[in-house]
């Protein structure tokens, strides 16, 4: 069972993220900042990230590049799942490492479809 970590400051996303990953057989946890979400993945080493923008402290773009840049944690994929939903934010979060990049609300069936196909 594959294990994903969400990093999100909104305690509803978390919530539908979750419930749309479990029914699906993953394995889920949750953190609300950008540190923590740094911090966990170099402890629990993650198959996956779902990664928001804007949080407060270090921001999503600031964590998947630092979790990008870092040995222990290059190799864990990282989505953004945002509301900024400008093509040059997109092409920012690339840039920083992720490895998708997706707008809320999002739809589940294309969130599935894009974690199958990194994890495979």
């Amino acid at each position: 069972m594959a294990e994903i970590l969400i990093v999100d400051d909104s305690p509803t996303e978390i919530h539908v993220l979750t419930t749309m990953l479990t029914k699906h057989g993953f394995s889920v946890s949750s953190v609300s900042n950008g540190e923590d979400g740094i911090k966990a993945a170099k402890e629990k080493k993650p198959d996956l990230i779902l990664m928001d923008v804007v949080m407060p402290g270090i921001n999503g773009f600031q964590a998947t590049r630092q979790l990008s840049k870092d040995t222990d944690t290059a190799d864990i994929p990282v989505i953004i799942v945002t509301t900024k939903d400008q093509e040059t934010d997109r092409v920012w979060g690339l840039r920083q490492g992720a490895k998708d990049y997706l707008t809320k609300p999002v739809a589940e069936s294309e969130l599935i479809e894009k974690i199958n196909s990194l994890l495979n």
